[in-house]
C-alpha cells in the first residue's frame, strides 16, 4: 500500500502540474477525519481554486476527471468523490489495502525504517548528578531520549546517546559532607546534621539510607567499579576528597544499576568537570570575551545575552571568580558542534526552561558557525506516583522521593517505558501503580502486548512456516475489519516520521494503542483457521503483519513483544 500511494501520489502531482506549474510539487493526501468518507482526502482543488479563478468544486470535477483516466488510479482506486467546498475523497479497491500486508512482510522488523543519511545527532538525557539514586522524572528522562533515540535511528540518522554527569560544584561537595558525617556515626536528627562545618547556613544536606550505605562501604575500604571508574577507599574520614571521589563512583554504579533495570545503555558519560580540567570552560569565556560580547560590571563578568535575544544580560563570572552554571554549557556544547553532531536534542526537566536562551545567546555570540536555535530541547514535567489511591512521595531508600529502581520493582520495566511515554513530556502525568500491574484492557501497555502474545498463540495452532505467507493470495481479505485493519498498518511509516520530526515518541504509543484495537476487532469479527486454505493463509498473513507491526512499534519504545501471556 505503500508503493501505491506513491503510484497515486505522483498521477496526482503530474495532473497538478498541468493544471498550475508548480503545483505538482504540492501534491500530497491527509488522512479523512472521519474513516467513512473515505481512505484518503485531497484539498488541492481548493488550494487552487483562487489562483485558477474557477469554483473549487468545478475544479475538483476536472481533477477527479482527469485522475481516473491515469493508470494507477485506474488500477488501485474504486471512487473518486467530491465532498464539501471542494474535498476529493478517495476510497481505495480491497487490492491496494491488500498490499500493505505483503510490504510488511517483506520490510520485517526493518518496516517502516527510511534510508540511511550522512547526518549526526546527539541526543542528551538523563544526565542525573552522582548524588542519589535515579527518580522517577529521571525516569522520564530515560524513557524520553530512548524512544526519541529509536525514533531517528528508524529515519535514518546516524545517533548517539549521552550521559552529561554534573561532577562538579555544590551538590557533590553536600554529598561529600553528608558521607563524611554518617562515617562518622552522626545521622539525620543530630544536631549537628543540618549544618555544614564551612557553610553553617546550609540546610542542603543528603538524609536517604543511602548515604549510610556510601559510609559503611567507604570505612570498609571497598572497591566500586562503575561504567567509567574505579575506585578504592582508604578508610580515611578526614580525607574529603577520598570520600568524594568514593561517593561519586559508588552512586556512578547505583546509577548504571538502575540504567541497566531499565535495559538503557549510553554511547558515552561526559563529566562536566572533563570541561575544566581540559580548559574548555577559559577558552569559551576567552573567545566571548575577544568577541567582544562581554562586559564588566560590580566585580563580574557579563554577557551580553541581550543581543541575542534573552531578557536581560547574564553574569559569567561571578565576583569570587567562579563561574555561574550556564557557561560550562556553552561550552559542551561547541564541544558537541566540534564533534560533528549538526543536530542536538537536550531531553531536561521544565525547570530548566530558562537556560535555554542563555545557552542559545552563548552558542551565537561564540561565533562558531553553530546555527541558530541550536540545540533542541524536549522538556518534561515530572511524575506523581499513586498507589493504593494514595500519592507516594518517599522512598526510604532515597530519603525523599520514589526512585525509578522502586517504580520498576513495584510493576515492571515494560509498565514504566510505556505509561511514561504515553503522554506529552510537557503535560503532567500520574503514574497510577495499581494499573501498571493490572491485567485488563484498562492498563495500555497490557492491551498491547496481550494483542501481540494473542497473534502468536494463533500462528502457532497454525503451526506452519511463516516465511510462506509473504506470498500467498490476499484477495480473500475484503471484510470492514480486515481492510481497518490494514489502512492501521499503512499509518505506521508515516507515523514514525511524523514522531521523530515532533520530538513526539507519545505518538507511538497511541498508534499502538489503535492497531491494537484493530486487531481485537479484527479478531473478534473473523476466524482465521478456518478450513478454507486460501482464506486462511490470507487472514493467517494479515495477523502476522500486524504482529510484525506491534513488534516494532514496541521495540521504539524499548518495550518487550511478548510471545504469551
Amino acid at each position: 500500500m505503500l508503493s501505491v500511494k506513491q503510484e497515486l501520489l505522483a498521477a496526482l502531482a503530474a495532473e497538478l502540474e498541468k493544471l498550475s506549474p508548480g503545483a505538482g510539487a504540492r501534491a500530497a493526501f491527509e488522512s479523512p477525519k472521519v474513516a467513512a468518507h473515505g481512505d484518503y482526502a485531497c484539498t488541492a482543488a481548493m488550494q487552487l481554486a483562487k489562483a485558477a479563478k474557477q469554483n473549487p468544486r468545478q475544479l475538483a470535477q476536472t481533477l477527479s476527471d482527469a485522475l481516473m483516466a491515469t493508470p494507477a488510479f485506474t488500477r488501485w482506486v474504486d471512487a473518486l468523490e467530491i465532498a464539501g467546498p471542494g474535498f476529493l475523497n478517495v476510497r481505495l479497491k480491497p487490492a491496494a489495502k491488500q498490499e500493505i500486508v505483503r510490504e510488511v512482510l517483506t520490510g520485517g522488523e526493518s518496516f517502516g525504517f527510511q534510508p540511511r543519511r550522512t547526518e549526526k545527532l546527539l541526543v542528551e538525557f538523563v544526565s542525573a548528578n552522582p548524588t542519589g539514586p535515579l527518580h522517577v522524572g529521571h525516569g522520564r528522562q530515560a524513557a524520553l531520549g530512548d524512544a526519541l533515540c529509536n525514533l531517528f535511528t528508524s529515519q535514518g540518522w546516524d545517533v548517539h546517546r549521552e550521559f552529561y554527569y554534573n561532577d562538579a560544584g555544590v551538590q557533590i561537595q553536600t554529598l561529600t559532607n553528608s558521607t563524611q558525617l554518617r562515617a562518622k556515626g552522626f545521622k539525620p536528627g543530630d544536631d549537628c546534621w543540618p549544618v555544614d562545618p564551612e557553610n553553617p547556613a546550609s540546610k542542603a544536606f543528603y538524609n536517604g539510607d543511602y548515604i549510610q550505605d556510601i559510609a559503611n562501604d567507604f570505612l570498609a575500604k571497598k572497591t566500586v567499579k562503575a561504567d567509567d571508574r574505579e575506585f578504592t577507599a582508604n578508610g580515611d574520614v578526614e580525607d574529603l576528597d577520598n570520600i568524594r571521589q568514593f561517593a561519586v563512583a559508588y552512586l556512578r554504579n547505583e546509577q548504571d544499576k538502575d540504567l541497566q533495570a531499565f535495559n538503557l545503555r549510553f554511547d558515552e558519560y561526559y563529566l562536566e568537570s572533563s570541561l575544566y580540567t581540559s580548559g574548555r570552560v577559559e577558552r569559551t569565556v576567552e573567545r566571548l570575551i575577544a568577541k567582544g560580547h562581554t562586559y564588566e560590571l560590580d566585580g563580574a563578568l557579563w554577557l551580553k545575552s541581550t543581543d541575542y535575544g534573552d531578557d536581560k544580560d547574564r553574569v559569567m563570572r561571578k565576583r569570587d571568580g567562579g563561574y555561574t552554571y550556564f557557561v560550562p554549557d556553552v561550552a559542551y556544547h561547541i564541544a558537541k558542534w566540534e564533534r560533528g553532531f549538526t543536530k542536538v536534542i537536550n531531553i531536561q526537566g521544565t525547570d530548566h526552561h530558562g537556560t535555554i536562551a542563555r545557552v542559545r545567546a552563548g552558542l551565537q555570540a561564540a561565533d562558531e558557525g553553530i546555527p541558530l536555535g541550536y540545540p533542541d530541547y524536549v522538556l518534561h514535567t515530572m511524575v506523581r506516583v499513586v498507589r493504593g489511591g494514595e500519592e507516594v512521595k518517599i522512598s526510604k531508600r532515597a530519603g525523599s522521593y520514589v526512585t525509578l529502581r522502586d517504580l520498576i520493582e513495584w510493576t515492571s520495566k515494560d509498565a514504566v517505558r510505556f505509561f511514561l511515554l504515553s503522554r506529552k513530556p510537557d503535560t503532567e502525568y500520574t503514574f497510577d501503580v495499581d494499573l501498571a500491574v493490572a491485567q485488563n484492557n484498562d492498563n495500555p501497555v497490557y492491551y498491547v502486548q496481550y494483542a501481540h502474545a494473542r497473534i502468536c498463540s494463533v500462528l502457532k495452532a497454525w503451526g506452519g512456516d511463516a516465511a510462506q505467507l509473504k506470498d500467498v493470495d490476499l484477495s480473500a481479505l475484503e471484510g470492514p475489519q480486515a481492510q481497518a485493519l490494514m489502512l492501521q498498518l499503512a499509518k505506521y511509516p508515516d507515523m514514525l516520521t511524523a514522531a521523530a520530526q515532533g520530538n513526539a515518541p507519545h505518538d507511538v504509543t497511541f498508534y499502538l494503542r489503535d492497531l491494537a484495537a484493530a486487531y481485537h476487532s479484527y479478531y473478534d469479527a473473523e476466524r482465521i483457521l478456518v478450513d478454507d486454505e486460501a482464506v486462511k493463509l490470507a487472514r493467517l498473513a494479515l495477523i502476522s503483519a500486524t504482529r510484525q507491526v506491534l513488534h516494532n512499534g514496541l521495540a521504539v519504545l524499548g518495550v518487550s513483544a511478548p510471545e504469551r501471556m
